[in-house]
């Protein structure tokens, strides 16, 4: 069998979908998307039995040599960093299909940071793209009882990302609650939603003002966000809209996006907030409708 022009569109989605997963930048994924076909397009058509298994065992070899590199531009990288949001409902793009399955979140890509490449790439294929350990073996070479270990070790580290912290309507009910208390300037209406411990990650990637160190608890991430509004009173305003599955808030600033807040919120607490503002993670040339 030889990967056809009818495969790139089939299976293009999939292994966007798996690459941004790994990688958390859309960018960086569809450049490996392309790399990935146009080295497949060069391969002997007797050498390719399974089309899906092949291209994704070679769209994930590719994530894991970046995540394995990547460790150096992260550290290089200016503040806290965020993975790229993606707005889904104004997509016409077909991975969306793929990008409604679980493991999406802000919060979970960005506790998929805890993780080692290995960890990353074997809890993603066994969760959220279904690949039996055997599959798994083969796609990222090691033997199928390390690739249970791998998957054990890597589900304990994230394990505080529950199914019940990722309903859309109830998030979205809680993130509603929180604008109004900000609108209200209500104070305790706020800290009733926020954990007292919460951590806001404001990504700027030095490319414009953003807080360099993580935000912790309540008082300082009220007043930070408070003193924010207060300096652009005039000429911002929002909405929420569905971000990488989860309910976010879109700034506006002259009906431009400035940034997107998303949110990890647990029985109604908000736990974490991530605030990206690094031009080169917002849609381009996006404005409020």
């Amino acid at each position: 069998m030889q990967i056809t022009n009818e495969d790139y569109q089939q299976l293009k989605p999939l292994l966007f979908s798996l690459g941004y997963r790994m990688l958390g930048s859309a960018a960086e994924t569809e450049d490996l998307v392309q790399e990935t076909f146009l080295k497949a397009y060069q391969i002997d058509e007797y050498s390719i039995e399974n089309k899906k298994a092949f291209l994704c065992k070679m769209m994930t070899n590719r994530c894991l040599d970046v995540l394995k590199s990547a460790r150096y531009k992260r550290e290089q990288y200016v503040g806290p960093w965020n993975p790229e949001p993606l707005m889904l409902d104004q997509s016409a793009d077909p991975s969306e299909h793929f990008l409604q399955k679980e493991g999406l979140s802000i919060a979970y890509l960005r506790m998929m940071e805890h993780l080692t490449p290995d960890e990353r790439a074997v809890l993603l294929l066994r969760e959220v793209f279904d690949f039996s350990y055997s599959e798994i073996a083969e796609t990222i070479e090691k033997k199928e009882e390390n690739c249970r270990k791998i998957y054990s070790r890597a589900k304990h580290k994230i394990s505080r990302v529950e199914d019940e912290c990722l309903n859309y309507e109830k998030n979205k009910s809680i993130v509603n609650l929180f604008i109004q208390a900000f609108q209200r300037g209500n104070i305790d209406d706020l800290l009733n939603l926020i954990s007292e411990n919460i951590i806001l990650y404001s990504d700027g990637g030095g490319k414009v003002r953003a807080a360099i160190r993580p935000i912790i608890t309540s008082s300082n991430v009220t007043a930070f966000l408070f003193g924010i509004i207060k300096k652009h009173a005039t000429n911002f305003s929002f909405e929420v809209k569905n971000v990488n599955g989860q309910p976010a808030i879109i700034i506006y600033m002259n009906e431009r996006i400035y940034c997107i807040v998303s949110f990890y919120i647990l029985e109604g607490e908000i736990y974490e907030m991530y605030m990206t503002l690094n031009p080169e993670k917002l849609p381009e040339g996006e404005r409020k409708k």
